[in-house]
């Protein structure tokens, strides 16, 4: 699953990354929870091009009766998205990128509770997450695709988010291809090789903490 991530490039940077013209100011941010506010990319119809917007993370269906399902959204499995009734509209016509620096899972250690691990590219380059996104009102949101885990994040979680390959970024937006199977081969876990990951402190578990320190390596005991 997905839970936490971060967002710590800059305007400059993340405009540059994903082919968007023009990008708003915005804050790094170090400890990205659900229920809030969140940047996605989507390509608008109208003109083909590509626009970043905020959205709540939290995906409410179109037909939902009230908001609180959107808490209980947060990612959808990749492998049965095409067939949920929550998902399966917006795996057609309503595919997004969520722009981040790395994200965080927890490893249950028997008898110590639970270590923040932190997981990123080679390097912090910015990535991007397969997301899907609804309107419900006047409300946007989206949820965040996942996968079974690669083999640097299998002793720490079966899960993980879908990391989208640069290259995959056009067909992944491209409102005309309506094929599930087809977008679904893309839903793939991301090559461990091109990852790393540390463990960090507890600070992070709290939603209030956001700031560089998140993502800091814990000093070698």
């Amino acid at each position: 699953m997905c839970g936490r991530f971060v967002l710590a490039g800059t305007p400059e940077a993340v405009a540059s990354a994903f082919g968007l013209s023009k990008v708003d100011d915005f804050p790094p941010r170090y400890n990205i929870a659900p229920s809030q506010p969140i940047a996605i990319i989507r390509q608008n119809q109208a003109s083909g091009r590509r626009e970043l917007c905020l959205q709540r993370w939290g995906l409410i269906p179109s037909w939902a009766k009230d908001a609180t399902i959107g808490s209980k959204l947060i990612n959808a499995r990749s492998e049965t998205a095409a067939e949920k009734p929550s998902f399966r509209t917006a795996l057609k016509y309503r595919r997004c990128l969520i722009p981040a620096t790395g994200f965080y899972e927890w490893q249950a250690i028997k008898g110590k509770g639970k270590q923040p691990f932190f997981f990123s590219m080679m390097g912090n380059s910015l990535f991007a997450f397969a997301g899907l996104w609804e309107s419900w009102h006047d409300i946007e949101t989206c949820t965040i695709l996942t996968t079974a885990a690669n083999s640097l994040l299998q002793p720490i979680h079966d899960r993980m988010p879908v990391i989208l390959p640069a290259e995959a970024y056009d067909q992944w937006l491209d409102p005309t291809v309506q094929d599930t199977k087809q977008v679904a081969q893309l839903l793939q876990p991301f090559p461990d090789e091109s990852m790393q990951a540390f463990p960090v402190s507890t600070r992070v578990n709290s939603v209030k903490v956001d700031d560089a320190s998140c993502m800091e390596p814990l000093p070698a005991s």
